[in-house]
């Protein structure tokens, strides 16, 4: 199974990447129905936001101190905390699309349309940019990390392109606590 996908990691990447964000962008654009996900108190989904942005702090944490332990040649440390990252990111994201799909969409800007226009919402576009250059290039590590040793990953595009995915990634979770400031903490 590992040497079939191995030969596949590329195309498995567009696949898992494409519907990765049809489903994130179903759910900001309120294609999918509330009615897909369980209801619960309103206090559970006005606490999504801050738990998001623990995770995203945690996640910053993790990214830093996985790229530190790869500088310094410790690749168990390394699999561990990027594995804690993906596990920290994959919860981010089904609490972030829960909440998108059980309000229907995104959250609207609380503060003056001057801000909103000229800082929110240029802030929040090039976010979401990043986020998404994420989505393909995290497939591609993991694929290629599950699927070759750490010996075999040194002859692949294992380690350029994990530090383009971990520099966006790190920038794309700071501008994201950027943005909840935004909406729950100034405005």
């Amino acid at each position: 199974m590992t040497f079939v996908t191995r030969e596949r990691v590329p195309a498995l990447t567009a696949v898992l990447s494409v519907i990765s964000l049809a489903l994130v962008f179903g759910a900001a654009g309120g294609q999918i129905p509330s009615t897909a996900v369980p209801t619960v108190p309103e206090w559970v989904l006005d606490g999504i936001p801050t738990v998001n942005v623990v995770i995203s702090l945690l996640a910053i944490g993790t990214i830093t101190g996985g790229w530190r332990a790869i500088r310094r040649g410790n690749v168990s440390r390394h699999r561990a905390l990027m594995i804690t990252s993906l596990i920290l990111f994959a919860a981010f994201l089904v609490l972030y699309l829960y909440r998108l799909v059980a309000i229907g969409g995104s959250q609207p800007f609380p503060g003056p349309e001057t801000i909103e226009r000229f800082v929110y919402l240029p802030f929040l576009a090039v976010h979401i940019l990043l986020a998404v250059i994420c989505i393909p290039l995290l497939y591609y590590v993991v694929l290629l990390a599950v699927t070759h040793s750490p010996r075999e990953l040194t002859q692949t595009r294992h380690a350029t392109v994990g530090r383009v995915a971990a520099s966006l990634w790190l920038i794309s979770f700071a501008m994201g606590v950027v943005v909840y400031l935004l909406l729950y903490v100034f405005f």
